[in-house]
């Protein structure tokens, strides 16, 4: 079992920054990829970025350069940088991490945390 823990969230104005980091602890040692999904009110939960087994980072089409993915080589921490928030980037993130390298849509990945709350108001 993998046990996630997200911080970092909050209250922004528009054109902000956050920095969002998540806590990896128990069988880290089985993880293969990472990454950070969110999920808007009355929306599906999406792909924001991801490091995959690689260390290749890959982000969200909506990302257009505002945020970098990093973490430690031990998978023990992961990061999301978000620079010039808008209010529709306003969602729970969730940090997750993969057994596989299926990090390309939430339903591959195998652990979840219990996210925290971004909000960016206009």
């Amino acid at each position: 079992q993998v046990q996630l823990v997200e911080s970092g969230g909050g209250l922004v104005q528009t054109g902000g920054s956050l920095r969002l980091s998540c806590a990896a602890s128990g069988s880290i040692s089985s993880i293969v990829s990472m990454g950070w999904y969110r999920q808007a009110p009355g929306k599906e939960r999406e792909l924001v970025a991801a490091i995959s087994s690689l260390g290749s980072t890959y982000y969200g089409n909506f990302v257009k350069g505002r945020f970098t993915i990093s973490g430690d080589n031990a998978k023990t921490t992961l990061a999301l940088q978000m620079n010039s928030l808008k209010p529709e980037d306003t969602a729970m993130y969730y940090c997750a991490a993969g057994l596989d390298d299926n990090w390309g849509h939430p339903v591959g990945m195998d652990y979840w945390g219990k996210g925290t709350l971004v909000t960016v108001s206009s």
